[in-house]
């Protein structure tokens, strides 16, 4: 998870993608928006499911054009070939 926010502060497109599981990735990613600055990622909960399955609750902050924004997302992890790759969002 913390790799993946630092990707999207850094617009790392490609190892985004990379880190996306296969099922649910798309063909690619539109860039952030010119001026997003990406400010703060707060985990608030991670629970691994089973030895494949994980979930991480968590809250990222950023601002765009003098207005912060909030994402509070409960993230679904899947173990595959030894990484943990990102399957989808709740909430």
């Amino acid at each position: 998870m913390r790799s993946r926010y630092t990707a999207y502060a850094l617009g790392l497109q490609d190892y985004l993608l990379d880190t996306w599981h296969p099922s649910t990735r798309p063909r690619s990613l539109e860039p952030d928006p010119p001026g997003l600055r990406w400010l703060e990622l707060q985990v608030r909960r991670c629970v691994q499911d089973d030895a494949k399955h994980a979930t991480v609750e968590f809250v990222a902050r950023s601002k765009l054009a003098g207005r912060a924004h909030r994402l509070h997302e409960t993230s679904r992890f899947e173990r595959t070939e030894g990484r943990w790759l990102y399957v989808d969002a709740q909430g």
